[in-house]
């Protein structure tokens, strides 16, 4: 290896190729800096540790396997190995490694900057990091980074909050492999790593390649409440993050899983952790079943999700309101029959005035005809894609759209209620029947128990929503 002079001062040169530009990082002994490489005008990392007082040999020993590991790993989320060199430092020696800059801000970053991350988005994160992890593990020895946190993963996107749009999460890279080990027969011995994202075997001087997908669980876990794991409360060891997270079924199984203090109920390898997310919506669907003799009609894919309801016919209370409303409104048509054959009668102009007095008495009849005829045979579908909501009423090949459709990316809330009691105007007391809300802006799509839909069908649909919208349910 080469001995060079270097610094840490911006603007210093560093073997007369590496211009320093700025300080990203200093722990005993080590800084990170960021440098421009006057030969390819390249910005890249360096590291450099010092032999000074704070000094210890496991430190080089780690430096070392961290130059040895990133000189044999080509894969386009980790970073590069390009140079490695001694060093002649005014306080002693030390050694510099010298690998790519990726120009991202971390997961830290973002969420202090005030970014919150869908579950859509947890899945398509935890998807790249479960295959960069498989990738090392797969290697011969495996490859343990021993220190996956949010700071150590990196989003080559801007800084700027999202909405829900379905939009790709960016690109996703590991970095910082300061802590990297190739796994031995029995596991490593050195405790490195961090608190709060360690697997409780990699205290017991102990790391396997499973030890990685507790820490990544452990980051998903920071990511969906914005907390530090070690904050949250633990039962028997187990990380207690459900009711801060409100993730759907299906993922907070997986999540509880990949989190699991026990190796022997851990995933064992990324491969059958990505495997098993990747089935997901199978998993749901085993999950939350649709209640017995349930008429809706459901069908989700991964690009969309439609709802088709059955006429209120289709009920036993459905059809005794059907029959109530049927019967009010044959006698209030038949008044208006009789009341505009008697107009017809009356000499003119009595008879024009007579006329038009009862066109409005006309609309309500038709209305709740229609209302009638609706109930007996028609049907409301409500179909959501990655672009839009839409809620459809179908009666005899007739669709109309009510409210107007909106898009995907304006739905803010899944609002859920029970059965409760009111007063009107009059002080008399009256039930309010449950309902299922879709609202995307001041707009809302939904369901309505008690002629159409029962309690347990509308719980089992909040969830199915719930977990394509990756939205929480909140509870009216």
């Amino acid at each position: 290896m080469q001995s060079k002079t270097f610094g840490k001062t911006p603007g210093e040169l560093f073997g007369d190729r590496y211009q320093i530009e700025q300080q990203l990082g200093k722990r005993a002994g080590r800084y990170t800096l960021l440098a421009r490489d006057l030969q390819t005008n390249a910005q890249v990392v360096i590291k450099r540790l010092s032999f000074g007082e704070d000094f210890a040999w496991e430190d080089l020993k780690l430096f070392e396997r961290e130059a040895a590991t990133l000189k044999d790993l080509y894969h386009p989320a980790i970073p590069r190995y390009l140079d490695y060199f001694d060093l002649d430092l005014p306080s002693g020696k030390g050694v510099a490694l010298v690998q790519t800059y990726i120009p991202a801000q971390s997961l830290e970053a973002h969420v202090k900057a005030g970014r919150t991350f869908s579950e859509a988005e947890l899945v398509e994160l935890a998807t790249a990091l479960l295959e960069i992890l498989r990738y090392l593990h797969e290697r011969a020895p495996a490859v343990i980074h021993r220190d996956i946190k949010p700071s150590n993963i990196l989003l080559g996107d801007s800084f700027a909050p999202r909405v829900r749009t379905g939009n790709s999460v960016g690109s996703v890279y590991l970095v910082d492999f300061g802590s990297v080990q190739a796994a031995q027969t029995g596991g490593t011995k050195t405790v490195v790593g961090t608190y709060g994202y360690m697997p409780p075997e990699q205290f017991g001087d102990r790391a396997v390649p499973a030890s990685d997908l507790y820490s990544l669980g452990a980051t998903l876990v920071y990511l969906a409440t914005g907390q530090h794991p070690a904050d949250l409360p633990q039962i028997d060891q187990q990380i207690q993050f459900e009711e801060s997270a409100h993730l759907s079924v299906g993922i907070d199984q997986w999540l509880k899983k990949m989190i699991q203090p026990s190796l022997n109920r851990r995933f064992s390898s990324a491969q059958e952790a990505l495997a098993t997310l990747q089935q997901r919506d199978k998993q749901q669907e085993a999950l939350v079943l649709q209640p017995a003799n349930s008429k809706v009609m459901f069908a989700k894919t991964s690009e969309s999700l439609e709802i088709l309801l059955p006429p209120a016919a289709s009920t036993a209370a459905g059809t005794i309101g059907l029959v109530f409303m049927g019967a009010f409104a044959i006698a209030w048509n038949s008044f208006i029959v009789t009341w505009t054959g008697f107009a017809f009668m009356i000499p003119s102009p009595i008879k024009l005035v007579f006329i038009l007095f009862s066109l409005p008495f006309w609309a309500v009849g038709l209305s709740m005809a229609g209302g009638v005829l609706f109930g007996l045979f028609g049907r409301v579908r409500i179909k959501l894609t990655s672009e839009q909501i839409r809620q459809d009423c179908e009666l005899f090949g007739f669709t109309y759209s009510v409210p107007p459709p909106s898009l995907r990316e304006d739905i803010t809330k899944l609002e859920l209620t029970k059965t409760f009691f009111k007063k009107d105007s009059d002080g008399d007391r009256i039930e309010v029947k449950p309902q299922l809300l879709i609202w995307a802006g001041t707009r809302k799509y939904g369901f309505f128990g008690g002629s159409t839909l029962t309690q347990p069908e509308l719980e089992w649909l909040a969830q199915e929503l719930s977990s394509w919208l990756s939205l929480p349910i909140t509870r009216e």
